[in-house]
This record gives structure tokens, sequence and C-alpha cells, in this order.
């Protein structure tokens, strides 16, 4: 008999992710193609901020101990030399991650190749712009400081657990002033939501069967087994119901958040935000 690809047991194996930099434009590239294969569980093996010969030597170390494949962003020539040898030396498969792409863009552009390490991380506007939008999104979570939302670049409204904050996070990572309003039952949202000018506001959808599920799973965690009309099918279908006309009584762009993780979610909010308002359906 022959198994299906989702019948077969999971694939573990070793991936090793040198850097001399942070290490995490390696480790979100290494995840985004391990998730690309079915069954497939990859075991990290992260080695950040690699800038000597001796912490090469122990990355080949622990690399030797635990046999998999390396993927590196080294781009000082000398180590760089030394871990594809000493991976050679290992009959360890070892990847450049960046240089097919750095190599077309250079080629493109007809520039020259910085050798800086960890330029991307370079304390800019743009670095000082994601903390101060991280640190607006963490004073303006779940409905805080209300007062300024007209400072938000987009207000994220919905009933909870509707991905609201984990998206305002992760907007925030990207530069965006993003803050989040609940719509909790028998009490009215604040004026202020209604008056904004300048903030785009953006409503957050979910399947009713969705949102039981995960209200209970959030119950759970918390030991909390008393029965509650929190997770209560119909008045979970009706808090849906008034959230949606509460939507399009505002014209407010809405999204549906059943099948998508926060990164997508989020992009369909980028989208929203360079694509103009107005009444716009986003379906999971």
């Amino acid at each position: 008999m022959t198994l299906t690809p989702q019948q077969r047991l999971a694939t573990y194996f070793h991936v090793h992710l040198v850097s001399d930099s942070t290490g995490e434009t390696l480790n979100a590239l290494a995840r985004a193609v391990c998730a690309r294969f079915e069954n497939v569980l990859p075991i990290e093996h992260i080695y950040a901020l690699v800038r000597s010969p001796r912490q090469l030597d122990r990355a080949l170390s622990d690399i030797e101990e635990a046999p998999g494949m390396v993927i590196h962003t080294i781009v000082d020539d000398q180590l760089r030399t030394a871990l594809e040898e000493g991976c050679r030396r290992l009959d360890m498969p070892c990847i450049a991650a960046l240089d097919p792409l750095v190599s077309a863009l250079s080629r493109y552009l007809g520039a020259s190749i910085t050798s800086r390490v960890g330029v991307q991380h370079a304390l800019d506007n743009d670095y000082f712009n994601r903390m101060d939008a991280l640190n607006y999104a963490i004073g303006h979570d779940d409905g805080q400081g209300g007062q300024d939302l007209e400072q938000a670049d987009v207000v994220l409204v919905g009933v909870s657990r509707t991905s609201k904050t984990p998206t305002c996070i992760y907007l925030a990572h990207r530069g965006v002033r993003a803050a989040n309003v609940p719509l909790v039952p028998h009490r009215p949202p604040p004026e202020k939501l209604f008056d904004l000018k300048r903030a785009l506001v953006v409503g957050l959808t979910v399947s009713p069967d969705r949102l039981v599920q995960i209200r209970k799973n959030r119950l759970l965690s918390l030991k909390e087994t008393r029965e509650s009309t929190y997770t209560d099918p119909e008045e979970v279908r009706d808090e849906l119901v008034r959230a949606r006309r509460l939507f399009e009584r505002q014209g407010w762009p809405v999204i549906d958040v059943t099948r998508r993780s926060v990164e997508e979610t989020a992009a369909a909010v980028l989208n929203l935000m360079h694509g103009g308002h107005g009444q716009v359906e986003v379906l999971g």
C-alpha cells in the first residue's frame, strides 16, 4: 500500500543557520522554505553573530555532532571560506542563502556589494520609527489610549480573539502605528473611533465555529472551566453579526481572518493602506 504525503510520518532533519548578524533574516528565510514541504520538520540550530574563527570553529563542531543542512549569510571572505571548507570536509551541504539574489541585484543595478556586517540592522530612522510604532501598539492595545487614536496609521476593530493584538505588533515591526479596539457585548465603542480623519479603520471578522474553538482553547489555557456566554455558539454568532453590521454602517473595510495567519492578515491591512479606504471585503 502506498501512503499519501499526509499519511507518512514527519521527517525531522537538522538545519544549521550561521549568521554574522542577528540571524533574523536567515531564520525567516529557512522557515519560509521549509514550510513549502509536507511533513518536514526542521530542528534548527542558530549561530548568530559569528564574527571570529573561534566562534566559527564552535559552530562547525556542533555541525559535526548533528549532521544536516548548513545555510549561512556570512559576509567576511575568510570566515566564509573557512565555513565552506569545513562543511566540505564534513561532507555537509553548505548554502549561501542570499548569494543568488544579491548577485542578480548587483548585475541589474551595476553596483558593488558592501562587505559591512549587519548593515540592514543599522540604527537609522527606520529603526527608530519601528520602535516608536511598537511602543504605540503596546500603549494602544485592547482599547487603551483611546484619546489619541488619531495618531494611528490604522485601527483594527473586532470582537475578542480575532488576532487584533498580534496583527498590530506585526504591523509595528513594519513601522506602522497600529491600535486596536475590542467590540465588547453591551458596551458601545469609544466615540473617538467614529471621528477619525487620518487613520484607516479596518474591521476583523472570523467564522463563528472557529471563534468558539479559539475562545475555548483560551479558557483552557487559563484553566477556566465554568460555562460562559463567551463560548456559547449563539452568543458568539450574535456578536459577529453585530460587528459586521457596525462595519457596514461605517463603511470600514473588512478582513476575514478565519484561514489567515497573522502575517497574511497584516499583509492584507498593508494592501488596504496602500490601496485607499472604502468598503472592501477581504476574504479568508
